[in-house]
Order: C-alpha cells, then sequence, then structure tokens
C-alpha cells in the first residue's frame, strides 16, 4: 500500500526536490506552503508522516507540530521538521513540540529517503521498503 506524506514547505523549489525525491520511491506526495494550510490537510488527509518547516508566514512549524501532538486523532503521526536552524537549541525545541527527527538544510535527498523510511517503517512494522533500494 502507498504510503502518503505531507511536505509543508513555504519554498516551492524545495517542495518540488521533496516531492520527486519521494514520488522516485514511491510514496504519495501532498503540499502545503504554510503552517495553517499543513494542519488543515493533516486533519482532511491523515497522512502517514508530516514533513514540517520550522519558519513558515502564519502558524510555524513548532506551533503546528505542537498542534498535532495536543490533538489524539493526530497525535501519531510522525513528524520530520526540515529547517535551516541548525542550532541545538533549535533542535532541542523541534523536538519538544513532538518531532520524531530534525533535518537541517541544505540536506541530501538520501538522509530523507533514510529518515522518512525508516519513521514510516516503525509506525508500520508491515511497510517493506521497495526492494533493491538501499537507504
Amino acid at each position: 500500500m502507498k504510503k502518503t506524506i505531507l511536505s509543508v514547505e513555504d519554498g516551492v523549489g524545495l517542495r518540488r526536490l521533496i516531492r520527486m525525491t519521494l514520488e522516485y520511491m514511491g510514496f504519495h506526495v501532498l503540499e502545503a506552503a504554510d503552517g495553517e494550510e499543513g494542519l488543515s490537510m493533516v486533519r482532511e488527509h491523515r497522512p502517514d508522516l508530516v514533513l514540517m518547516d520550522v519558519r513558515m508566514p502564519g502558524i510555524s512549524g513548532l506551533t503546528a507540530s505542537a498542534v498535532m501532538r495536543s490533538d489524539p486523532e493526530l497525535s501519531s503521526i510522525p513528524i520530520v521538521m526540515l529547517t535551516a536552524a541548525g542550532a541545538t537549541s533549535d533542535i532541542a525545541a523541534g523536538m519538544a513540540s513532538g518531532a520524531k527527527a530534525y533535518l537541517v538544510k541544505p540536506f541530501q535527498p538520501v538522509e530523507l529517503i533514510e529518515v522518512v523510511t525508516r519513521l514510516i517503517e516503525e509506525a508500520d512494522p508491515a511497510f517493506a521498503a521497495l526492494p533493491g533500494i538501499e537507504y
């Protein structure tokens, strides 16, 4: 069964790169341009994982993540923070908001694939990554 990833990122180019990378790996990718749209899409589509930029117009990724964690219907969805903010305090804030992982921009597509695959496998042990692909 195809897993759905929601990419919440205000940068059009990065959203495109994320979508292309994950679609190539067989994932279905939804996109949101800010935290408010991201929360709306999470509620509507219940993705298997959310990639969340931290700094966005309107609702920040940290706030959106905390909102998801406080909602029993959304709290089990893994969140990966994607941000240029790589200081120890930034990472700690991202993890405290409920993220399962934190990737600092710029990141390599293989890093994204590894993190997404690992978290989806943890959430759904029946998920089998594409055969012949090393993560």
